[in-house]
C-alpha cells in the first residue's frame, strides 16, 4: 500500500526528533482523533505543536476512517507523543474520525490499511508486536469502542483477505546478491550538513567493516545492475562518478529511484531505498 509522505501532506518540520530501534519496539497501539473524519494531518499537527507544545504530530501514522488512506506521521522509528510513558515501545496509529454509538464509523478500507500497517511493522521488526488500544495504557476512552473491540478480536477483515503484493507483470528478480542495510536503525546516507545519523561518506566512517563511502558506492553499483546508467559521463553521477560522497548527484539519483519505486521521496538513502535497490523486482 502507498503511504502519503509528510512532504505530500504539507507537514511542518519537527522541532526535534528522537529515534529508537526495532529491538525496543514491542507494541502497536491504536488511537482515534475523536473529531471529524474530514480533519487533515496538517490540522492535527498544528493542534499538537501549537496547543500541546509537542515537537511534531504525535502519531507515527494516521489513517482516514473513510478512504483508508495512510499518512506518514513520525514514521516507523521516530519516537511519538501519543501515549505518555509508552512512546518508545509503541508505534502509535491514529484513525482520523470519531466513534458514534451504534454506527460503524471505520470503513473496511481503513481496517485493511490498519491491518497492513500492523503486518508491515511485524515484518520490519522480525517478530510480532503486541496489539494495544490507547485505553490499555492510559485513562482514556481512546480509540473508541468500535476500534478497540476490533483490535481485541485480532483485526478480522470481512470477505476476501488483503492479497499479498505480486511482482508487476513482466518483472524479473533483482540482480546481484542482496545486502542488508549497513547503517544503524534510523540512520541514512545523506548530506554532510545533516545530523550525525546523516552519513555522507565525506569523513569515511566505518560501518560493518567497510567505510560509508564504500557502502554508498555499493548502492549505486546495484542500481547499475538494475539497468540505471550510472557513472562518470553517464546519465547519473555524470560529473564526479560513483565516488561514494553524497552530494547533489547522489541526491538526484536517489530521488529518481524513489519515484521509480514509489517510495517516500525524501532524497535520502535510508533502509527502504537501500532495500528496494537490492530486493525489488526489475520492471
Amino acid at each position: 500500500m502507498d503511504i502519503i509522505s509528510r512532504a505530500e501532506w504539507g507537514a511542518r518540520p519537527p522541532e526535534s526528533r528522537d529515534v529508537t530501534t526495532w529491538t525496543k519496539r514491542t507494541a502497536f497501539m491504536g488511537h482515534y482523533s475523536a473529531a471529524s473524519a474530514t480533519q487533515t494531518p496538517r490540522q492535527i499537527q498544528d493542534f499538537h505543536m501549537r496547543k500541546r507544545g509537542w515537537a511534531d504530530i504525535g502519531y507515527n501514522f494516521l489513517i482516514s476512517s473513510t478512504s483508508g488512506v495512510i499518512f506518514e506521521g513520525r514514521g516507523w522509528l521516530t519516537i511519538g507523543a501519543h501515549c505518555a510513558g509508552h512512546n518508545t515501545p509503541a508505534i502509535g496509529v491514529c484513525v482520523i474520525g470519531a466513534d458514534k454509538p451504534d454506527v460503524q464509523d471505520v470503513s473496511d478500507a481503513a481496517r485493511r490499511s490498519f491491518k497492513w500497517l500492523y503486518e508491515e511493522a511485524n515484518r520490519r521488526k522480525g517478530g510480532k508486536l503486541t496489539l494495544l488500544g490507547h485505553r490499555d495504557r492510559g485513562a482514556t476512552a481512546c480509540p473508541g469502542d468500535e476500534i478497540y473491540s476490533w483490535l481485541k478480536a485480532g483485526l478480522p477483515i470481512v470477505g476476501q483477505p488483503t492479497p499479498a503484493p505480486k511482482p508487476p507483470a513482466g518483472s524479473k528478480p533483482a540482480p546481484g546478491t542482496s545486502l542488508a542495510f549497513p547503517l544503524p536503525a534510523g540512520w541514512y546516507f545523506g548530506p554532510a550538513s545533516g545530523p550525525d545519523y546523516s552519513v555522507s561518506g565525506l569523513y569515511e566512517r566505518y560501518f560493518r567493516g567497510r567505510t560509508d563511502r564504500a557502502w554508498l558506492k555499493e548502492w549505486a553499483i546495484q542500481l547499475g545492475r538494475r539497468g540505471w546508467n550510472v557513472g562518470k559521463g553517464r546519465r547519473w553521477l555524470s560529473q564526479h562518478g560513483n565516488d561514494g560522497i553524497y552530494g547533489p548527484e547522489y541526491r538526484a539519483l536517489a530521488l529518481a529511484f524513489q519515484r521509480d519505486q514509489r517510495l517516500r521521496q525524501d532524497t535520502l538513502i535510508g533502509v527502504n531505498t537501500w532495500t528496494a535497490a537490492f530486493n525489488n523486482p526489475v520492471t
